[in-house]
């Protein structure tokens, strides 16, 4: 009974995906100003924004890798994948680059690692549920200057970013848990300069390019990379356009309005984040431009960052086409992302931030003039700690007793 089902169901989606195209086509041609003023404005995103703030560092990891330094990192935070993360060292190199250069590099590195059988199926989900993020110039060149144009927000966007991250991916450690695992690397730590030392030489050894002809093909795979990105950027700007003339933005800025109303979201930020389902990047323009409080602008942004959007879901799912890993979690993580970045931007604002703002001389983050109100934001923030370290125990509690039940 159940084959038919599933027949039907892969038979509706290419059914449903070529009548979106036929719609997207039609709506091209009958409204060509609209369309060309909507690709001509996410051209403009990337030219003015995108590629000043993502091309230099998409060189400069280029250089990284070419020259093994990557590699090395790797080696060194391999002890730390597998009790933090449940993945084998060799997730560290994705993380470092995940975390460096930002999407769709991970899904890229971890398709590779999956297709050399480095990694199992359930720990490249993992893998790229945690991995997955915007580039730091993304968030503290184009967002924070470009966007917001106040340098001083980029700490705690990106804070909150990596941090939301970094929890999901302690948290996404006990998905499949049951799975097979790959075999542990047994070093000792004593050996591990020496082991990071050889891997960055023998890196070096594989890549065997001359410095001039490593730059050339840094400089040309970074362009070509960003030219991708940017047809992403475009396609879905006009698709934002086209479904806001068709009334699918105010529907769903409707139905965000209401997930989002726990976070203080407005109907002006609704709209963003409808546009940020679809792209982040113009998602973030619009929330950066939308006339309401800054607080609310920096949670919608942090909404939009940590899903990420549809283009950059579509990208990984180019990428990871040709592997056994699917979707579903990467997905989960997204959402969950979102809306833990929204929350620590919220905390930064309010008990933590007397505590950055002293810790990064920030005006947007300094502590309050009054001692009574610095008093109250101190108390604030020593309660959500003690929260924050009571969930921390209960969790590494009940991991400790289902490795117990385990072995």
């Amino acid at each position: 009974m159940r084959q038919p089902v599933f027949i039907i169901s892969r038979g509706i989606t290419p059914f449903l995906t070529a009548v979106a195209v036929v719609i997207l086509a039609l709506a091209i041609v009958l409204f060509p100003q609209p369309v060309f003023q909507a690709a001509l404005r996410g051209l403009r995103a990337w030219w003015e924004i995108v590629v000043p703030a993502l091309l230099p560092f998409f060189i400069i990891s280029q250089l990284f890798m070419g020259l093994g330094i990557v590699h090395f990192l790797g080696v060194l935070l391999e002890p730390v994948m597998r009790p933090l993360f449940n993945v084998p060292g060799s997730g560290a190199f994705v993380m470092a680059m995940g975390y460096t250069s930002g999407a769709p590099i991970s899904a890229i590195l971890t398709s590779q690692l999956r297709q050399q059988q480095l990694v199992t199926r359930v720990e490249g989900e993992r893998l790229i549920c945690f991995t997955n993020n915007a580039s730091p110039l993304f968030m503290l060149g184009a967002v924070a200057v470009g966007m917001l144009h106040n340098p001083a927000l980029g700490p705690a966007l990106a804070g909150a970013h990596y941090g939301a991250n970094l929890f999901l991916g302690v948290l996404f450690r006990f998905y499949g848990r049951r799975a097979p695992a790959s075999p542990p690397g047994n070093h000792p730590l004593l050996s591990l300069p020496r082991r990071a030392w050889r891997a960055m030489i023998q890196a070096q050894q594989r890549d065997g390019r001359s410095l001039g002809q490593l730059l050339g093909d840094a400089v040309s795979h970074s362009f070509q990379t960003l030219i991708t990105i940017g047809g992403f950027i475009t396609l879905f700007s006009v698709i934002i356009q086209v479904a806001g003339m068709l009334g699918i933005l105010d529907l769903l800025a409707r139905l965000l309005l209401y997930a989002g109303h726990p976070l203080g979201l407005t109907p002006a930020t609704a709209g963003a984040l409808a546009s940020g389902i679809f792209e982040m990047t113009m998602g973030t323009k619009f929330a950066s431009e939308a006339p309401v409080p800054l607080g609310e602008q920096l949670t919608a942004i942090s909404i939009i960052m940590g899903w990420a959007g549809l283009s950059v879901l579509g990208q990984v799912a180019a990428m990871t086409s040709k592997t056994d890993l699917r979707l579903g979690p990467f997905i989960l993580a997204r959402l969950l992302h979102g809306f833990l970045a929204a929350f620590m931007v919220q905390l930064f604002r309010g008990p933590a931030r007397p505590v950055l703002g002293w810790l990064t001389g920030s005006h947007f983050l300094s502590p309050p003039v009054s001692w009574l109100s610095l008093g109250v934001h101190y108390t604030g923030f020593t309660l959500t700690l003690a929260a924050l370290l009571l969930f921390l125990t209960v969790l590494g509690l009940f991991a400790r007793l289902t490795l117990y039940r385990r072995f």
